[in-house]
C-alpha cells in the first residue's frame, strides 16, 4: 500500500526583497515581489541593512533570526507540498519514512540530492551541511540564472553575435555549477555571482531592442546592490515550497524539478568543457532555452515533460563534447595501473574532477621535489598520457569524497579541491585545504582562475610527508575508456557466444555515505564469475578493492572489472554500448546488459536523463529514487523505461541473470 504522499508545510512569512516592505501590495511590483502575497508583504516590518562585506558571527545571526522568526509567527496560508516518495523505492531500506509530515516555518527546502533528510527534504539545515542561509542563497542566485537565460535568449533573437554572449554563457555555467550539492557553502562567494549575473543582465539589457525585451516577474529581477541579508530574504520567497504553490500541479512541478537539477548537472560538464577550451554555442543557446521554460509558472505538462528530455539531449551531446575535450587536451585514455599506496616524500592531494587543474599543478610542481596525488574522482587521470608522463604523479590516496573528513587529515600535505564533492572540514587540515573553480568554503583559501599553486608547494614542502613507502605496493587499473574497449569488442562477443561470458553489467554513479550504499559491493560480489563488470563514477570505490574481484578475470583472460573513468566519463559506456548492439545487430536494450546506477547529486540527473532521452531501459537506480519525484511521474517513467529501484543485491541478480 502506498503511504499518503501529502505533506504540510506552513512556511513563515517572508517577503522577496527589503524595497517591498513599507511599499504597495506585491502585485503592484512583480519584478521585485518574487511570489510572495500583498498580505504577507505587508506583514513584516524592515530589518537593519547589512552590507554585502559585513558578515556577523553565526551566534549573532542565529539569535536575530530566531527573533525575526518570532516577531512574525503569524502564517498567513499553508502551503501543501508533495512528498513524492514511492514506496517501492523504501523496499529494502533501513529507513523509515513518514507518511505525513506537517513542518511549520521551514527555515529551508532542499531535496536536490538523494540524501536529503528522511528522504522528504532538508528543512532546518542540509544532510550536506549546507545552512538556510547558504541555500536560500542558491535559490535566489538560480532565480537570476533563469533571468539571464531570458534575456540571452532575447538577445539571441535580436541578432547579438557569440562574443556579445560570452560572459552570459561563461557566467550560466559557473554560476548553476556552483549550485550543485557539496561545492559551494560561501554565502559571499554566491553573492558575488548573483551580483555579476545582474551586470550581465544589465549589458544584455542594451542589445534587445524595447519591443522584444521579455517581460514578467523573473526577467524584471532587479537584485543588483542589495545587501547579502536582502539576497537571502530574496531567496525565501522563491524556494520550492512558494513555487510549488504558485505552480498548483504537483506532478508538473516534479517535471520542474527534474529538469532544474539535471540541468545544474549539464552546466556542471559544460564548464568542465570551458575548462579545457570548448564552448558550443548551439548547447548555450539550448540551455538558456530550458532555463526559459523553468522560469515560467504555468503548469504546462506537455511543455515540462518535453523540457526535461531536452535536458536528457543536452546532457548526452555535452558529455560527448566533455570526452573528446580529455582526449585532445591529454591524449586518449589507455589502460594503466595505478599505484594505490604511499610513497616516500613530500606529497599534495587534488580531489574533484578537473583535469586541467591536475595539469597545471604538474607543470609547477615539476623539479620542486613535491609528490601529487589523486583522490576520488580524480583517479582516472593516471590514464592520460599527457598527465601520467609526471614522474611525480606518484598515485592515488583515499577512495570517494564522504570518506574525506578521515582521508584528508591523515594525508600528510595539502589538499586541492577542485570541484564537487567538498564537505565542511574539520580543524585538523582546514589550515592546508584550498579550493578553486566553483568550489567555496568560508575560511578556506580560494585559488583563482590564474591557478597559482604557489602557496600550495610551498606548504608541502615545510611539512614532512610521507616518511616511508608503502611495500609491497597495491595497484589498480583504470582506463578502459570506449577508445580501449572497443578494440576488445570482438573478444567480448566471442566470450559472449562461446559462453564463457554470461552478462555484462554496469555498476557506476555518485557514491555517498549511507549504509545502504552497500549494496553495489554486494552486487557486484554477488554477480557470477562469468560476467564482465563496467564501472565508472565514484561508485567503483565501493568494490574495486574487492578481494573477491581483484585481478579476476573471465575464462578467455579479459578482466572481469574495467574502470571507464569519472562519471564524466559516462559517454563511454554509451559508446560500447551503441558499438556492441551494431555488431549484434540489435538495440541497446536486447544486449546482455544491465545497468545499476547509483545516484546522489545533480550530475547523476543528468546521466540518467541521458540515457533515458537515448531510449535506455531496465535501469536499476538506488540506493533511494529521488525526493522529487512524484509518483504519477514515477509511473509514467516506469511504463516507458521499465525504470526499477535497487531491492537487495542477491534478488537483483538473479533478475539481472535472467534478464529482468
Amino acid at each position: 500500500t502506498k503511504p499518503n504522499k501529502e505533506t504540510k508545510i506552513e512556511p513563515q512569512n517572508r517577503v522577496g526583497n527589503n524595497q517591498l516592505r513599507n511599499q504597495p501590495p506585491a502585485e503592484q511590483n512583480p519584478s521585485q515581489s518574487g511570489y510572495y502575497s500583498a498580505n504577507e508583504s505587508q506583514a513584516h516590518k524592515k530589518k537593519p541593512k547589512r552590507q554585502h562585506h559585513q558578515k556577523p558571527n553565526m551566534f549573532h545571526r542565529l539569535a536575530h533570526r530566531t527573533f525575526s522568526r518570532a516577531a512574525r509567527s503569524i502564517s498567513t496560508r499553508r502551503i501543501v507540498v508533495n512528498n513524492a516518495m514511492p514506496a517501492v523505492a523504501i523496499s529494502h531500506n533501513l529507513r523509515s519514512f513518514s507518511t505525513a509530515q506537517t513542518i511549520t516555518n521551514p527555515d529551508m527546502m532542499c531535496r536536490q540530492c538523494e540524501q536529503t533528510k528522511d528522504h522528504f527534504a532538508c528543512t532546518t539545515v542540509g544532510v550536506c551541511g549546507k545552512t538556510a542561509e547558504t541555500s536560500a542563497m542558491q535559490d535566489t542566485l538560480i532565480h537570476v540564472v533563469k533571468c539571464v537565460s531570458l534575456w540571452a535568449n532575447a538577445a539571441r533573437e535580436s541578432g547579438a553575435t557569440e562574443d556579445q554572449l560570452a560572459a552570459a554563457n561563461v557566467w550560466t555555467l559557473r554560476a548553476t555549477f556552483s549550485t550543485m550539492t557539496n561545492v559551494n557553502f560561501s554565502e559571499e562567494r554566491i553573492a558575488e555571482y548573483i551580483q555579476e549575473g545582474m551586470l550581465i543582465k544589465k549589458e544584455l539589457e542594451r542589445i534587445v531592442p524595447t519591443s522584444d525585451a521579455p517581460t514578467g516577474p523573473v526577467a524584471e529581477t532587479d537584485l543588483l546592490g542589495k545587501s547579502l541579508e536582502e539576497m537571502e530574504d530574496f531567496g525565501h520567497s522563491v524556494g520550492v515550497p512558494v513555487r510549488q504553490a504558485v505552480m498548483g500541479n504537483e506532478d508538473c512541478f516534479s517535471l520542474n524539478e527534474i529538469a532544474t537539477y539535471g540541468s545544474k548537472g549539464v552546466c556542471a560538464y559544460a564548464a568542465h568543457c570551458y575548462q579545457l577550451g570548448q564552448m558550443d554555442g548551439t548547447v548555450m543557446k539550448d540551455i538558456h532555452e530550458v532555463f526559459s521554460k523553468l522560469a515560467s509558472d504555468k503548469p504546462d505538462m506537455e511543455g515540462l515533460l518535453a523540457n526535461a528530455l531536452r535536458v536528457g539531449d543536452i546532457s548526452g551531446r555535452v558529455l560527448a563534447m566533455l570526452d573528446d575535450a580529455h582526449a585532445s587536451t591529454f591524449g586518449a585514455p589507455e589502460p594503466t595501473p595505478v599505484k594505490m599506496t604511499a610513497t616516500e616524500g613530500k606529497a599534495i592531494l587534488v580531489s574533484g574532477h578537473d583535469l586541467k587543474d591536475l595539469d597545471a599543478l604538474l607543470k609547477q610542481t615539476e623539479g620542486t621535489g613535491v609528490n601529487v596525488y589523486t583522490h576520488g574522482e580524480m583517479l582516472p587521470a593516471h590514464s592520460y598520457p599527457g598527465l601520467k608522463k609526471y614522474k611525480h604523479l606518484v598515485g592515488n590516496y583515499g577512495t570517494a569524497w564522504q570518506n574525506q573528513k578521515f582521508e584528508f587529515a591523515t594525508f600528510p600535505g595539502p589538499v586541492i579541491v577542485t570541484t564537487n564533492c567538498i564537505i565542511e572540514p574539520r580543524r585538523a587540515y582546514r589550515n592546508r585545504l584550498y579550493t578553486t573553480n566553483e568550489v567555496g568554503l568560508d575560511g578556506v583559501t580560494h585559488i583563482g582562475h590564474d591557478r597559482d599553486f604557489s602557496e600550495v608547494i610551498a606548504q608541502a614542502q615545510s611539512m614532512k610527508g610521507f616518511k616511508d613507502t608503502v611495500d609491497p605496493a597495491q595497484y589498480h587499473t583504470v582506463g578502459f575508456n570506449h577508445r580501449a574497449v572497443l578494440p576488445l569488442a570482438n573478444q567480448v562477443i566471442e566470450a559472449a557466444q562461446s559462453g564463457a561470458l554470461s552478462r555484462i553489467v554496469l555498476i557506476g554513479g555518485c557514491d555517498g555515505s549511507q549504509f545502504d550504499r552497500n549494496y553495489f559491493t554486494e552486487l557486484a560480489e554477488e554477480l557470477p564469475e562469468d560476467t564482465l563488470i563496467l564501472t565508472l563514477g565514484c561508485a567503483k570505490n565501493r568494490f574495486i578493492r574487492s578481494k573477491k574481484l581483484m585481478g579476476a578475470t573471465l575464462s578467455n583472460g579479459l578482466p572481469r572489472l574495467l574502470d571507464m573513468g569519472q562519471c564524466n566519463d559516462s559517454y563511454s559506456a554509451v559508446v560500447v554500448a551503441g558499438e556492441l548492439a551494431k555488431a549484434l545487430d540489435c538495440t541497446v536494450n536486447d544486449l546482455p546488459l544491465s545497468l545499476a546506477l547509483s545516484h546522489l547529486e545533480q550530475k547523476a540527473a543528468a546521466v540518467l536523463l541521458a540515457l533515458l532521452n537515448m531510449g535506455v531501459k531496465n535501469i536499476r537506480l538506488g540506493p533511494s529514487l529521488p525526493a522529487y519525484v512524484t509518483p504519477n511521474v514515477l509511473d509514467v517513467l516506469v511504463e516507458k523505461y521499465n525504470l526499477m529501484p535497487t531491492t537487495n543485491a542477491k534478488d537483483d541478480v538473479k533478475k539481472m541473470m535472467a534478464g529482468e
